[in-house]
């Protein structure tokens, strides 16, 4: 009998997400087995129990998911996969905490992209701004865009404490040189958007970030990204839809545009999809997070 697909979800978190659940579903798997309150320290024995029960045929249909909403938990949970196998026992992994690396390569993508387009600048000529910078998808963004050489800060919107300890952690982690800012009111979100090339909103849903007010003392501004599907939107002016649509409100940066968080989406869940189906077809085990998911994103926008 041929050996079904099985996904096994890892998720420190009370319960596993659904929308992972139906994205596995629709990417190919057979059987999806959710396991919640997962702790670091029982990684190891729960993928030796993945991987020694269905023989060297049985892996290349077995993979492991790690949710969550801990960026720096969900790769450490990705790493402590790697020791617990033993060749030709190794199953792929893939890590993706609340959706954030998929979201935030996306986004970066999707940003980049325009950039290029409608600028001719690249990431590494533009500073940036990441409001919503201290959760997991400003972490994951912050990363990404510092990594490809923008100048970028994290910014936090009740401590600049917070973001400090953000940058630290995961500029040692991963290479980058993220700064911290606070944005408190509107009158702190004016002085640093005043020298913004690029801003990056992956704040709460539903929350306006940026207001036009705000947004109009933007002297330099390039691009705005916005993940928030959830009206209001997080960057006035930015519409869900919207692909390189003129900012009217950002009057004294000419050739500002917005791009909204329903075509970021869009590209979201096409490369959560196709990091899915790769667990299901590679021949070698793969380990994926935020920086192999932008990779793939790049040639999706």
């Amino acid at each position: 009998m041929p050996k079904r697909s099985i996904l096994h979800m890892f998720d420190p978190m009370p319960n596993n997400s659904p929308f992972d659940i139906n994205m596995a579903l629709d990417a190919g798997f057979d059987v999806l087995m959710p396991y919640s309150n997962v702790k670091l320290e029982n990684i190891h024995n729960l993928t030796q129990d993945v991987i020694f029960s269905r023989g060297p045929s049985g892996v290349k249909k077995t993979a492991i998911f790690i949710g969550g909403r801990d960026m720096g938990m969900a790769i450490d949970m990705l790493q402590a996969c790697k020791p617990a196998m033993v060749p030709p026992f190794q199953v792929s992994v893939f890590a993706d905490p609340s959706g954030a690396c998929t979201t935030a390569a996306a986004l970066v993508a999707c940003v980049e992209k325009a950039l290029k387009t409608q600028h001719g600048k690249e990431l590494k000529d533009c500073k940036a701004l990441v409001f919503g910078g201290t959760g997991p998808v400003g972490i994951a963004t912050g990363v990404l865009a510092s990594t490809h050489g923008a100048e970028t800060v994290l910014v936090d919107h009740l401590s600049v404490d917070s973001a400090k300890d953000a940058t630290k952690q995961y500029n040692r982690r991963f290479g980058a040189k993220m700064t911290a800012a606070v944005a408190r009111n509107d009158e702190e979100k004016s002085a640093l958007i005043e020298s913004a090339d690029i801003i990056f909103c992956t704040a709460k849903a539903g929350i306006r970030v940026v207001s036009a007010n705000v947004l109009a003392n933007a002297k330099q501004l390039k691009v705005a990204g916005d993940v928030n599907a959830v009206p209001p939107s997080g960057i006035e002016g930015v519409a869900p839809n919207d692909t390189s649509v003129p900012l009217s409100a950002a009057a004294q940066s000419a050739g500002a545009i917005g791009v909204g968080a329903l075509a970021i989406g869009n590209i979201k869940y096409q490369l959560q999809r196709e990091l899915l189906k790769l667990l299901l077809e590679s021949e070698q085990p793969v380990f994926l997070d935020f920086r192999d998911a932008f990779d793939k994103a790049r040639g999706l926008v």
